[in-house]
C-alpha cells in the first residue's frame, strides 16, 4: 500500500457533513463555519512509547489520538466539527491501518466530527491531529475566568488511567487484551479509550467560570487555571473521588496520588460560583456523570492540597522533563 492507497483507505471511512464544502482529496479542505459561532482549534501529537505503550492495539491508538483532541474541545465548551490527521508510519501495514481507522472512526462517528484532510509519511509511529469545533460567540470556557470564592470541581473518577499505567509498568496489566480482573479492566479501558466530556463542556456555558481538561494531572492542570486567572487554588485531597477499582488495585495512598497527579484521564476540572452548586448537581444527574466539589479558589498564587502528605512529589506530566 503506497501513500495514496493509505489516503484512499482512510477517506472511504470519512463521514460527510453539509458544512464540508470540499473534503479529502484536494490541496486543502473548504469548510463553512456556522453563523454566530467562533472556531475553537486544537492540535495534539501522540508518539509511540511516550504517549502510549508501543504494543497498544491500533484500534485503541486510533480512538485515543482523536479523544485527546476532543477533550480539548470539551474543555472549551465547543461542539466538534472537523479534524485533520497526519500519520507517520514505519511501513504501510494494511492490517494495522484497518484497526486504526476502526478505532478512530468509532469515536469520530459517535462525536459527529468529520475528517477533512491530513498527511501521511514514513517514519517512527506518530499521530498528529488538529480538531476544530464551534462555540457560541463570546461563550467559550477559558482558563482565565476563575474568581476568588469560586468552587473547584472535577468530573468523573480521576486517576484511573494513571492507575492502569502503573499496573502496566509493573507487568500486572496487558494493555492489548481484556483483563481477567474486572477492576483492572475498568482501569485498562480508561487508559486505552478515554471518554471526552463533550456534553459536559457544552452544558457548562454560563455555569463554569473557567475550565481545563485533565491530561497532565489534576493538580498540574488546575495550576494552569490558577496561573491564567491570577489566583490561588486549594484542593482538599479527601474530597477527590476515588473509584473502588483504583483503590482495590493500588491501595488508598497510591490511588490518591494517581488521582491528584496522574494524567490521561481527560476529565474536566472547572471552577464555578457557589450559587451554581444546585445547577451542577442537577447536571450531574442529567448526564449520569459524577461532578465533585473538591476545593475553592483563593487569593494568591499556585495550588495547595490539604491532606496530601506527598507535597514534594511532582505535580504532573511534563514534556521534555525526566519522568
Amino acid at each position: 500500500m503506497d501513500e495514496f492507497g493509505l489516503i484512499d483507505h482512510i477517506a472511504r471511512r470519512a463521514r460527510l457533513r453539509a458544512d464540508v464544502v470540499l473534503g479529502i482529496g484536494d490541496d486543502a479542505a473548504l469548510l463553512q463555519p456556522p453563523p454566530g459561532r467562533q472556531l475553537a482549534v486544537t492540535a495534539d501529537t501522540l508518539n509511540a512509547g511516550v504517549h502510549f505503550p508501543a504494543e497498544t492495539l491500533p484500534a485503541d491508538i486510533g480512538w485515543k489520538a482523536l479523544a485527546v483532541n476532543l477533550s480539548d474541545l470539551a474543555a472549551m465548551g465547543a461542539a466538534p466539527l472537523w479534524c485533520t490527521l497526519s500519520l507517520s508510519l514505519p511501513q504501510a501495514d494494511a492490517g494495522w491501518l484497518e484497526g486504526f481507522v476502526d478505532g478512530f472512526f468509532a469515536l469520530a462517528d459517535a462525536s459527529g466530527i468529520a475528517l477533512v484532510g491530513g498527511d501521511t509519511t514514513r517514519g517512527p509511529l506518530s499521530l498528529s491531529i488538529t480538531a476544530m469545533g464551534a462555540v457560541p460567540a463570546g461563550q467559550a470556557l477559558r482558563r482565565n475566568g476563575a474568581r476568588v470564592g469560586d468552587d473547584i470541581w472535577i468530573s468523573g473518577m480521576p486517576g484511573e488511567a494513571a492507575g492502569a499505567l502503573r499496573l502496566w509498568q509493573r507487568g500486572a496489566l496487558d494493555v492489548r487484551a481484556p483483563a481477567a480482573d474486572a477492576g483492572h479492566e475498568i482501569l485498562r479501558q480508561r487508559l486505552q479509550r478515554p471518554t471526552p466530556r463533550l456534553q459536559l463542556g457544552q452544558a457548562l456555558h454560563g455555569v463554569a467560570s473557567a475550565a481545563a481538561d485533565v491530561s497532565d494531572g489534576l493538580l498540574a492542570d488546575l495550576g494552569h487555571i490558577a496561573t491564567r486567572s491570577g489566583v490561588g487554588a486549594v484542593v482538599q485531597a479527601g474530597r477527590v473521588p476515588l473509584s473502588s477499582a483504583l483503590r482495590d488495585a493500588l491501595g488508598a495512598d497510591a490511588a490518591r496520588d494517581c488521582a491528584l497527579r496522574g494524567g490521561d484521564d481527560y476529565e474536566l476540572c472547572f471552577t464555578a460560583a457557589p450559587e451554581r452548586r444546585d445547577a451542577l448537581q442537577a447536571l450531574s444527574s442529567r448526564l449520569a456523570l459524577p461532578l465533585t466539589r473538591i476545593g475553592h479558589v483563593v487569593e494568591g498564587r499556585g495550588v495547595s492540597c490539604e491532606g496530601d502528605a506527598d507535597t514534594g512529589h511532582a505535580t504532573g506530566y511534563r514534556h521534555f522533563a525526566a519522568q
